[in-house]
């Protein structure tokens, strides 16, 4: 068995052993190394980069810097997507989509200095309370999927699934391990608070994931019901107060009204609907 060379290899030396390689040999040497260093862009657009090249006349150094800054943008673009998937959102929903002028509570100046995330650097919660239909899925998942692409670790989940899931971990011993798993992320979105009343025990739980957060990292609820409502969801009143404290201080809170903007919606294809069969 010959021995390990642990010489270091210089560029000079490893391009002088290399000099006579064909163009054949050449593009399967790139395609060999691109492999085995997991470059699949630079792989993917070599071919399309060279002739740019040669158009353009790079430098080495100058089409270097393209082939790597491609690979650079597009491992970003993979990252995003998967931060994107594992934050769990039921559906796609991008702020760029949202209508305000359906809803004039909603100011999008307001949800444009919100999308950077400072405040989930900050460790900020949110809350936007407001009627079904008025839009606070749609921002609050649209948030949440710009705090992933910003390289934020988010995790969405409805109210009632997080308590099951907590009632659950409880029962099987792994309650403590399922409360620092929501700990670890940057931003936990959860949806549709306040619509099912929550027993003591379910309350509870949640307020223990809330606590773990505290102050370490953000989180963003979505509600119909005002803290004044907040009662009939959390039925102990000092756990109720304390719930609303931990969502509420140094965050940020924005009602997004009372008019539906699917029902408006549903109303106005009725009417177009009963105009054209007239």
């Amino acid at each position: 068995m010959s021995p390990i060379n642990t010489n270091p290899i210089t560029v000079s030396s490893a391009l002088c052993r290399r000099r006579g390689l064909t163009e054949e040999a050449a593009t399967a040497a790139v395609e060999q190394a691109c492999r085995r260093l997991r470059l699949p862009t630079i792989r993917a657009v070599l071919g399309e980069a060279l002739t740019v090249a040669g158009k353009e006349q790079l430098s080495y150094q100058g089409f270097l810097a393209e082939l790597l800054l491609a690979e650079c943008d597009d491992r970003d673009r993979r990252s995003s997507v998967r931060r994107i998937k594992s934050a769990n959102f039921p559906r796609e929903k991008w702020l760029g989509d949202f209508d305000y002028d359906a809803n004039p509570n909603i100011n999008q100046a307001t949800i444009t200095t919100l999308a950077p995330g400072d405040r989930i650097r900050k460790r900020q919660p949110l809350c936007l309370i407001g009627d079904s239909g008025t839009g606070k899925s749609h921002l609050l998942i649209g948030l949440g999927t710009a705090a992933a692409e910003k390289g934020y670790r988010v995790k969405y989940t409805l109210a009632t699934r997080l308590v099951n899931e907590l009632v659950e971990a409880e029962d099987d011993k792994i309650l403590a391990r399922t409360i620092a798993r929501y700990g670890r992320v940057d931003l936990l979105c959860i949806d549709e608070l306040g619509y099912m009343e929550l027993d003591k025990r379910g309350a509870e739980l949640l307020f223990q994931v809330l606590t773990e957060r505290e102050g370490k990292a953000s989180v963003a609820i979505a509600t119909n019901e005002s803290f004044s409502g907040w009662t009939r969801t959390f039925t102990d009143p000092r756990l109720c107060a304390a719930i609303v404290d931990r969502l509420t201080f140094k965050g940020t809170i924005l009602e997004t009204g009372t008019d539906s903007y699917r029902l408006a919606q549903t109303r106005s294809q009725h009417l177009a609907d009963d105009g054209a069969s007239i």
